[in-house]
């Protein structure tokens, strides 16, 4: 069996911190340029001039994309023939995260729910793991900010509802958060399984390279026709007016109850942050 110390998975974890903080993936920043190319308000085209000219700054300056640095969120997929040594695994990508903020300068933005006092650096981070063949990790941190995920949204809907139902819950979310969300957006949508389920596929879709559809023909097709439905509410980049709203749509599905039809809407802004190595 593969052994991997702990320490590995701190340092890995510091990294990703900082980098996807500070440099937005090549994926996100082709779909903003193609939505630069598409926007036809004015004060759409003013604002997508204005985030691609961040991005250029914050990756040259080395500083934040965004001044929400975002409670970490960070997925490990580890191989069931790897042993890890050294400590504990969870600590571990704690430390990573404390030490990636304090030396990258980022803002500490995790605090008590109740209290409302700062952990004054950044953790605990939100962690989800999952066993898979192999014996490699893989370690996936995705800062979120708190501007879009206040906007999204989970529904218990009836079997009865339908896609129609689904596709109606799906533009209501985005219609209610307007401008809040920071849009032009990246859209992760999760049905099925059970609540907890559907809300973890929604976050996971968000991790997906962004423009990239589904395997499934219908899912892509709805992934499709959804994107095409955000993108004629007018709503715009910043919630200005304008052709774009939405990057794109991404669909995770799972198979649920016959008597359930659970569905979440995790919304990402156009800061669409996350980085993975394999150790």
């Amino acid at each position: 069996m593969r052994e991997l110390n702990v320490g590995v998975v701190t340092e890995t974890v510091a990294r990703l911190c900082v980098e996807a903080c500070r440099e937005l993936g090549a994926d996100v920043r082709a779909l903003l340029e193609k939505a630069r190319n598409e926007e036809e308000s004015a004060f759409g085209c003013f604002i997508l001039d204005q985030v691609l000219a961040n991005l250029a700054v914050a990756a040259r300056e080395q500083l934040p994309i965004c001044q929400d640095t975002g409670i970490c969120v960070v997925f490990l997929e580890i191989g069931q023939d790897l042993h890890l040594t050294g400590g504990d695994l969870e600590e571990a990508v704690n430390a990573g995260v404390r030490r990636g903020y304090q030396e990258g300068y980022l803002r500490k933005s995790v605090l008590s729910p109740l209290t409302r006092v700062n952990t004054q650096d950044n953790t605990p981070a939100v962690i989800h793991t999952r066993i898979v063949p192999g014996d490699r990790l893989k370690v996936t941190v995705a800062p979120k900010g708190a501007g879009s995920e206040n906007m999204s949204r989970l529904q218990m809907l009836k079997p009865a509802d339908g896609i129609e139902g689904v596709k109606r819950f799906v533009l209501e979310t985005v219609a209610a958060a307007g401008g809040c969300a920071c849009p032009p957006l990246i859209v992760g949508v999760g049905i099925g399984g059970t609540m907890e389920k559907a809300a973890l596929l929604a976050k996971k879709a968000l991790i997906r390279p962004a423009g990239t559809t589904s395997a499934e023909p219908a899912v892509a097709a709805l992934e499709a026709e959804l994107l095409a439905l955000i993108n004629q509410t007018g709503i715009g980049p910043q919630g200005l007016g304008g052709k774009v709203t939405a990057l794109a749509v991404h669909i995770e599905t799972y198979p649920t109850h016959i008597a359930a039809l659970p569905v979440a809407v995790n919304l990402q802004c156009h800061v669409a942050r996350h980085r993975s190595a394999i150790l």
